[in-house]
């Protein structure tokens, strides 16, 4: 086994603006982290309010789209951490949604090979055969990389900043959510590739038992995975804060094993 003294260190990052997660959300993120990656690394928050965060958090303000006033969609905002200049931050990096919770060892995707990795959307969640009704759009949605987990090197996807902010009317015309514009550059420029699927598992896809079986059991946790994500709904709030998320077809049942691992 390799010495994490001898590894190259890396960033792992995330983005936060607004009051849609709380401060608890970044802090809990952070100190999954810190649990469950032994390498060397930087926690950088771009952040909009830098207030009650842990003292590891290295903070820095939004990244910009560097567009005339009112044209930047703020649901775009992710395609900001493409720039050429990214704060001070250099080399491999990490990017982690806040609605996740770590639950094993990071090492891997620092270690998995691949200029680009990123969750095939597809992945979280259950088949949908009548997409097969345009094959053209099925194939292009089977190949959307979800960008709640991806892994990059800073500045050398520049390409994709650079697209969007040519002609931002453009990208949200032809392409409903970022994810899909930003995989379509990636793509176009051969550096498109998935994590293994069973690293980054939809909570209500791959946690809680299906429909009727959830009566019967609780979620459990799958076999290898290292991150969970809350894809969809129900809502990462609704399941771990609230203990909802219910519908009459799906019962949550008890996620106790899942509050630990995200509130530690």
């Amino acid at each position: 086994m390799t010495d994490s003294n001898d590894q190259h260190p890396v960033n792992v990052i995330c983005i936060k603006w607004g009051t849609l997660y709380g401060q608890e959300y970044v802090n809990n993120l952070y100190r999954g982290v810190q649990k469950h990656l032994k390498r060397q690394h930087r926690f950088v928050c771009f952040t909009d309010n830098t207030a009650d965060l842990d003292a590891g958090i290295e903070t820095f303000p939004l990244p910009e789209l560097d567009l005339p006033e009112g044209k930047a969609d703020k649901r775009w905002r992710k395609l900001a951490l493409f720039r050429r200049d990214l704060a001070d931050l250099k080399g491999t990096t990490l990017f982690l949604d806040l609605d996740l919770v770590v639950v094993d060892d990071l090492e891997p995707l620092f270690a998995y090979p691949g200029t680009f990795l990123i969750i095939r959307d597809d992945d979280l969640f259950r088949a949908k055969p009548l997409r097969r009704i345009n094959p053209k759009r099925d194939r292009f949605l089977h190949s959307v990389g979800n960008s709640s987990v991806f892994r990059y090197e800073v500045g050398e996807h520049s390409y994709i900043y650079d697209a969007y902010v040519a002609n931002p009317e453009a990208a949200t015309a032809a392409y409903e959510i970022s994810q899909q514009f930003q995989s379509a550059q990636l793509e176009a420029h051969g550096h498109l590739k998935y994590w293994p699927r069973e690293w980054c598992v939809s909570f209500k896809n791959a946690c809680v038992p299906p429909f009727f079986l959830s009566y019967f059991n609780d979620p459990a946790l799958p076999k290898d995975a290292r991150i969970v994500v809350f894809a969809g709904n129900p809502k990462m709030s609704e399941v771990l804060e609230d203990g909802g998320g219910h519908k009459w077809y799906r019962r949550i049942g008890n996620t106790d094993w899942l509050k630990r691992m995200w509130k530690l």
